[in-house]
């Protein structure tokens, strides 16, 4: 019996059905019922009958042991999806002991925890870390990228890679700059867990791979539209934001429309704009990054010595008020770390909209100390692109004025 199998469970004369899922305890048996909800009884006081073994393959392992391989049976006429885990709530599941949720799936408990996986594709799973997203680091993303990378290259017709929500527009962004893909590559995730009823975890998966099928070959991050399970929306990976703490469909394509949408019931995947066909680029990978670089965000009143500890960094971006403004008095500060090497960009706090420092004199000025403007890239996007320009680029300031990966674009046009 492992988790995973369908179950049923009889105890003090009632009987549960459902799925079983992994237990922080030897001494109960948990189990996801059909209507969502979990139920916990006593291991030793249950009669436990396995009604449907799960997903996977059985492959060998230890003496007097059983595991379950991180791959469904193969099937000729399937695609192969990779499933990337870094942790999350997608991944996640309510540690008993604690009450707490905790980052401890698998990729293949992923498999296990939404069977509506099996039969849309050959999977093969891999862990690249299991952590909560506010635990993600740039050195994680570099072992992110470099793990796509190596699966696409030995065959892999899609990527999906399970996400923490909190960071997920950081490391989608990374990998955006990071690779060449001639696939889709799909970050996901979920807000809420998956020993929730209303857990997003199962859609999110599904439209997932489904996107992972399709001819785009972007870096994208696949999450609820709404707050039905209705579609998801697909983002590209260098334009979404996480912009709701809680609710199912928090994130959103800043500046324009999302790229496409993938419906729940039809499993249909529709682009709404033009994008990189599957097969058009070569694989490709640069992913160093030079990592010494902070993101501040000026508000009023705010200390100068905030400036002080950007001292000696590589590269500031500067989180600025409307089209990219700072206090006067911050200028001369600003321009020192300029002319002792530091590559300063101005981002705009409004999100939507550019950054044009050539209205006021304040911008001007700040123009004139040096700094470099951003355009209508995300605050968060820009300090993941200057950490990747700056270590795969001989003119860092010039490459934050081109568009890369789709973070930035030359004119803002409204689209809504």
């Amino acid at each position: 019996m492992n988790a995973g199998d369908r179950v049923r469970v009889a105890t003090d004369g009632t009987t549960h059905e459902g799925v079983l899922l992994p237990s922080s305890s030897p001494d109960h048996v948990v189990v996801k019922l059909d209507s969502g909800y979990n139920v916990g009884v006593s291991r030793a006081d249950s009669d436990v009958e396995v009604l449907e073994r799960d997903v996977y393959e059985v492959g060998e392992a230890g003496e007097g042991e059983e595991e379950a391989t991180s791959e469904v049976t193969f099937e000729d006429d399937l695609p192969t999806i990779s499933l990337i885990s870094t942790g999350g709530t997608i991944a996640s599941t309510v540690d008993y002991r604690t009450g707490a949720v905790t980052a401890q799936f698998t990729a293949k408990d992923v498999l296990r925890a939404v069977p509506d996986l099996a039969g849309r594709a050959n999977y093969r799973g891999r862990v690249v870390a299991n952590i909560l997203s506010e635990n993600m680091t740039p050195d994680v993303w570099q072992e992110l990228a470099q793990a796509v990378h190596e699966e696409i290259e030995s065959g892999a017709d899609g990527v999906v890679v399970m996400h923490g929500t909190d960071t997920m527009q950081y490391s989608a962004s990374a990998l955006s700059f990071m690779l060449d893909t001639p696939v889709p590559v799909v970050f996901t995730g979920s807000q809420r867990s998956a020993d929730r009823p209303s857990s997003d975890n199962v859609m999110n998966a599904v439209c997932a791979v489904e996107a992972a099928k399709s001819d785009a070959a972007e870096v994208m991050v696949c999450m609820h539209g709404s707050e039905s399970d209705d579609y998801c929306s697909l983002h590209e990976g260098t334009r979404v934001r996480k912009n709701h703490t809680s609710r199912r469909n928090a994130f959103e394509t800043v500046g324009r429309e999302p790229l496409g949408t993938v419906d729940y019931d039809s499993e249909e995947v529709t682009f709404r704009r033009d994008v990189t066909e599957r097969g058009s680029v070569d694989l490709a990978i640069r992913d160093d990054l030079a990592t010494d670089v902070e993101l501040v965000k000026f508000t009023p009143g705010m200390d100068s010595a905030f400036f002080d500890l950007c001292e000696g960094k590589d590269g500031v971006i500067v989180e600025g008020t409307g089209l990219g403004h700072v206090h006067t008095d911050f200028i001369p500060r600003i321009e020192e770390l300029v002319d002792d090497g530091t590559t300063v960009v101005m981002t705009s706090q409004c999100l939507w909209g550019r950054v044009c420092d050539r209205v006021y004199d304040t911008g001007r000025d700040l123009l004139d100390a040096g700094v470099v403007e951003a355009g209508d890239t995300l605050p968060e996007t820009a300090k993941v692109k200057l950490m990747w320009a700056l270590a795969n680029s001989e003119t860092p300031e010039d490459l934050m004025q081109r568009d890369v990966a789709g973070e930035l674009t030359q004119r803002s046009v409204p689209w809504r």
